[in-house]
């Protein structure tokens, strides 16, 4: 059975990285047209930075939980889960995941917006840090802002249409290109599966909610069973 997992900031809530709906959160404290778009990090690029060093900071500090490690089982266990995050953090690769499609890139990356090499991201990047490969200060972070294209979206395509099995977990629904994924399986007749904190309203064949750390293991103790 091939399943196709796609993880959003709720399966991070309870390492204490906020979502994008938390009322008192960092992505609340500014305006996304002026830190996650494009045309913000044209206009001033030292506040984007300065916005995204603190969630590159936020993120090192967390640490992952039990949501993240029931996953990263899963896929140690078998090879036919594709795991799919929205998240720009590292904790299912800290949890011991590997082979994540971060479709929304990574805080942990540097991209060189000049030539589009890539490298690790150091603590705090600014303006006028070059890139070390073409010397040119085009450095910025490696995540996907609203207006452009997320990462892997033909290898994504090619594993949703493969799938049997698609499960949402802690996610809005409400992201593009993510948001079309379940109505995408659906139609193809793939069963789908929702693991919230509560409904997102999207249309999924079954729903489990409840707290991340306690409804994601559940589930994969679940799978590993058989």
């Amino acid at each position: 059975m091939n399943i196709v997992i796609l993880t959003g900031a709720g399966v991070s809530a309870e390492s204490g990285l906020g979502t994008f709906r938390d009322t008192d959160g960092l992505w609340t404290q500014y305006d996304l047209s002026e830190v996650a778009t494009p045309e913000g990090f044209a206009r001033n690029p030292t506040l984007v930075h300065d916005f995204y060093n603190a969630r590159r900071s936020n993120a090192r500090d967390a640490k992952p939980n039990a949501a993240h490690y029931a996953l990263a089982r899963l896929l140690q266990a078998r090879d036919d889960v594709t795991l799919v995050t929205q998240n720009v953090d590292d904790l299912h690769e800290r949890a011991g995941a590997s082979g994540v499609l971060h479709m929304h890139g990574s805080l942990m990356q540097a991209l060189c917006a000049a030539c589009g090499t890539r490298w690790p991201a150091p603590d705090a990047m600014q303006p006028e840090h070059a890139c070390p490969a073409c010397a040119q200060p085009e450095t910025r972070p490696d995540v996907v802002w609203f207006g452009e294209i997320p990462y892997h979206m033909d290898e994504i395509g090619a594993a949703l249409e493969a799938c049997d099995l698609f499960v949402s977990i802690g996610t809005s629904g409400e992201v593009y290109p993510a948001a079309g994924f379940v109505a995408q399986a659906r139609a193809q007749g793939t069963r789908t599966l929702e693991l919230n904190l509560e409904p997102s309203g999207a249309l999924f064949d079954e729903g489990r909610y409840g707290p991340a750390t306690r409804i994601v293991p559940e589930w994969v103790e679940g799978i590993l069973k058989g």
